[in-house]
């Protein structure tokens, strides 16, 4: 049975129909038109599809609709535009963190999340709260290097 939901997104307030149960995911890039949000796995253990909701970054393969009800979601989309880049995408750009890009906008996401509660974070950090994001094409190391470069652009 579906039925309205409504909640912020990238600063927006939006109001969907759908079953409560629906995941995230599937809300945002199929009602929204947010395909920045990438869906991996669908079982929580890549972090492809991570958003930040209420500031936490969270699988939205793994979230029930139901549970972004009143609250604030925060894709990809809403960190930065081509003409306006956030500073996590200019450090990733800068240390060329990127191959295939897959995994990316869940691992700036988590980072994101990190940076919001660590501003000046450690590798060790940086490493513990990316640990659960896999990246195929094995660009870890330069990943870990842009966190750590985008948290200098902050300070």
């Amino acid at each position: 049975m579906s039925e309205e939901i409504r909640f912020t997104v990238n600063g927006a307030e939006r109001a969907v129909r759908a079953a409560q149960n629906t995941p995230l995911v599937y809300v945002l890039r199929n009602d929204l038109g947010l395909r920045g949000t990438r869906l991996g796995c669908g079982v929580n253990q890549c972090g492809a599809c991570h958003v930040l909701l209420d500031g936490q970054s969270v699988p939205s393969c793994d979230t029930p609709l139901w549970a972004a009800a009143g609250k604030k979601v925060v894709t990809i989309e809403g960190l930065g535009t081509p003409q306006r880049a956030h500073r996590l995408q200019r450090a990733f750009v800068a240390e060329q963190a990127g191959q295939c890009a897959y995994c990316l906008s869940g691992i700036m996401i988590s980072a994101e999340a990190l940076l919001a509660r660590t501003p000046d974070p450690t590798e060790a950090e940086v490493r513990e709260a990316l640990d659960r994001h896999l990246c195929r094409c094995g660009t870890h190391n330069r990943i870990v290097r842009a966190v750590l470069r985008a948290a200098k652009e902050a300070a």
